[in-house]
């Protein structure tokens, strides 16, 4: 194909960046200020045959445009860019690689990874330095020219507080490509996320959001694809406005746009797990999809003095240099499409070390970090951080900008070594209890900054905590080398699945512990998608290319009996202020009745010996003050979505704003020993006494009055009470 075009092109404009459809043609605009010559090339409709080519007119500064009259949305589409090949220079520009619009909405087909893709020979001895004259058009996904979307009206938004923020981490795809109750050509599909017993079961489970892996599209990486792996967990991303083909259902991106929508009415909010930090075009001897062939050097960080070589500090190849100019707005413009344009409520940054890093190092008031907070569309939406990388001062956990929550790996940790017995555990539990305050009570930073969890995506699920010692990722292919090695897990006894009924009894009493300890700290809590009813990974604690039954939920098996309970916790923490506060608590601050904020005992009454390393558990008090926002929304002024099933609802915001506790105390008890404990709690006065609402060790139990203010705690064990006035409860 030559570059000879068969229509009138005109001049075009150097903005927006993509190609726009005004109603009547497309305006193209492509960045890159070291290209000689950008050309669009048009598709048939099934992607499969070029059938114009066109070199965009004009540049402006390192824009390159032109204006492509009677191009109507659903054009096929892709690019190709033309300048030196020269990688010890750090470019490696190839025509012969079709390359996708870093804008595009919208895709068509997916990536077969091969050698066409590659920029070079890889039969050549030079390597990388080697020219490739392939065409890679056959192999690649084909851009898709969209119409424009209208904004997300902003009443449609939960726009939940973070203080009552509860987190439901799930893949788009594995959450419901098993769903029992949906039709199997919905399954595993966005459209699937707001299916109707999808909204009732995570209404009823009672999560406030929403957080996926990434939806963004991505590539497979070869090597495993050839052995029959694919990148099940998407974190490779090569398009940040276009949602995974391989997720969407008839709709299209339109169906993510309405499923969001009806998450929306339901009182969820949907949060996005990106990944701006590097691209799926990996190291030098990666395919060129995109970013490499447009311009190599302005995307990527380069090794100093060694252009060939990238700066990999995310352990992915390279690194996106989002201190560049058109590289930052890129992810800018990524961030407020899917907040204006799909409805999005906030953003959880892989490896955002990566993004916060300068020339000189890690800075939180860095150029990405600081266009952030500053943006008028993204300075109001949830931003959580990663706050680690693989580069040099790489962990970060505490340091970033008082806006973001972040991932809290010491909560995880700490509370996992806690229950499995480990020394010294106790002192860290009642740490990770009150927020990690040692980590970020400081610059104003509020307790929900700790995002807390005992199991996510990466790592062991809930259940294989407790039935595995060691991980099981032979099915990976790396010998079982990948994935963590620390686990902090303890199979109760024996390795693997069994049906001892003691073990099994002891792994689900500690599954319980777990998963108290998430929602009775102060913090933002998290729940790993399908720990609600015990699924598990069979011991893979790096499930990222196990497209198949490893990594999707099984909800046939599910344990009813601690989904139950999961209802139970949350439930708890949406009734009670003193479990959801917004500062730091220290015992320094005073209830209106005098109580302090905080305080502890020990199991014996006695004050807590913190220097003693085989402490085995404590009594924490909590108290929030009288007159502190109590969010419990007053169910009969839910506003009932359209998904055709009770339990769900946009709450009326200002019936949450305006209800105000008269002073909310808790006494949580916790006792890991092998021995059952008898604690005296505090007199509350005549009017009040304590009430059991919670038992790991009993947990169908009801709430029963504690007469004598005695009560007995089961061995590894956690149970809640609640000071309640005489006889207004059961």
């Amino acid at each position: 194909m030559t570059s000879k075009t068969k229509r009138a092109v005109g001049a075009g404009r150097p903005h927006p960046l993509g190609v726009h459809w005004d109603g009547e043609g497309a305006n193209v605009a492509v960045f890159s200020e070291n290209a000689t010559r950008i050309e669009i090339c048009l598709f048939s409709a099934d992607g499969r045959r070029e059938t114009e080519r066109v070199t965009l007119p004009e540049r402006s500064g390192p824009v390159w445009h032109g204006y492509l009259p009677n191009l109507a949305p659903g054009a096929r589409y892709g690019l190709r860019a033309h300048g030196p090949y020269a990688p010890e220079h750090g470019h490696r520009f190839n025509p012969h690689k079709l390359l996708l619009d870093p804008y595009a909405r919208a895709l068509h087909g997916r990536f077969i990874p091969g050698d066409a893709g590659l920029g070079y020979d890889p039969a050549s001895p030079d390597g990388d330095l080697s020219f490739s004259r392939v065409d890679s058009a056959p192999t690649m996904p084909k851009c898709v020219m969209t119409a424009p979307a209208p904004p997300v009206p902003a009443d449609e938004r939960p726009d939940t507080p973070w203080p009552d923020t509860v987190i439901y981490e799930a893949h788009p795809k594995g959450l419901t490509r098993l769903w029992p109750k949906l039709p199997k050509a919905r399954r595993g599909t966005c459209e699937a996320l707001a299916a109707p017993p999808v909204l009732e079961h995570l209404t009823s489970l009672g999560v406030t959001a929403l957080e996926l892996q990434p939806v963004h599209a991505f590539a497979d990486e070869r090597r495993r694809f050839e052995r029959g792996l694919v990148n099940y967990w998407g974190y490779d991303s090569i398009g940040f406005f276009a949602p995974e083909p391989r997720y969407l259902g008839p709709a299209g991106p339109a169906g993510f746009r309405e499923a969001v929508r009806r998450l929306h009415a339901a009182g969820i909010e949907v949060i996005l797990d990106v990944v701006y930090n590097h691209t799926a075009e990996g190291d030098q001897s990666g395919p060129t999809l995109s970013f490499r062939g447009l311009d190599n050097a302005a995307y990527y960080r380069l090794r100093d003095g060694q252009a060939r070589y990238y700066v990999d500090e995310t352990g992915c190849g390279n690194t996106l240099d989002v201190a560049h100019p058109y590289v930052l707005r890129l992810v800018l413009d990524s961030l407020r499409w899917w907040v204006e344009a799909m409805g999005v409520d906030g953003f959880r940054f892989d490896l955002a070390t990566a993004l916060a890093r300068e020339a000189h190092g890690f800075d939180p008031r860095g150029g990405f970090l600081d266009a952030l907070r500053q943006d008028p569309v993204l300075a109001r939406v949830k931003l959580i951080a990663e706050p680690w990388d693989v580069g040099p001062g790489g962990y970060r956990l505490g340091e970033f900008p008082p806006e973001f929550a972040e991932w809290n790996d010491r909560f995880r940790d700490g509370v996992r070594r806690f229950w499995r017995g480990d020394a010294h555990g106790a002192q860290e539990m009642a740490e990770r209890l009150l927020g990690s305050a040692g980590t970020f009570d400081h610059d104003g930073r509020r307790s929900w900054a700790s995002v807390n969890c005992v199991a996510c995506h990466d790592g062991f699920t809930l259940a294989d905590v407790t039935t595995y010692s060691r991980k099981h990722n032979e099915a990976n292919g790396e010998d079982n080398r990948d994935g963590h090695d620390e686990n902090w897990s303890d199979n109760c006894g024996t390795e693997g699945e069994t049906e001892d009924p003691e073990i099994l009894r002891r792994r689900a009493r500690r599954q319980r512990n777990l998963l108290a300890s998430v929602f009775l700290a102060q913090g933002t809590p998290m729940l790993r998608a399908g720990d609600e009813i015990a699924d598990s990974q069979r011991g893979n604690n790096n499930a990222w290319c196990q497209d198949n039954a490893v990594g999707w939920i099984d909800w046939a098996r599910a344990d009813t009996a601690l989904l139950g309970f999961t209802r139970r916790l949350i439930a708890l923490r949406r009734a009670h202020p003193c479990l959801r506060q917004s500062r730091f608590l220290h015992g320094r601050e005073r209830t209106g009745d005098g109580a302090p904020d905080v305080e502890w005992l020990g199991l014996d009454g006695t004050p807590v010996d913190w220097e003693d390393p085989e402490l085995n558990g404590f009594c924490l008090l909590l108290a929030a003050p009288v007159g502190a926002s109590d969010p419990t929304p007053d169910r009969s002024r839910i506003h009932q979505g359209d998904h055709g099933h009770q339990g769900g609802g946009r709450i009326d915001r200002d019936d949450h704003n305006d209800r105000r506790s008269d002073g909310d105390r808790m006494a949580l008890v916790i006792n890991r020993s092998a021995e059952a404990v008898s604690i005296r709690l505090p007199a509350l006065g005549d009017d009040r006494t304590w009430l059991r609402v919670l038992d790991t060790a009993r947990p169908e139990a009801p709430e029963t009055v504690c007469g004598d203010f005695r009560p007995d705690i089961e061995p590894e064990s956690i149970v809640a009470f609640i000071a309640s006035v005489v006889g207004s409860r059961p």
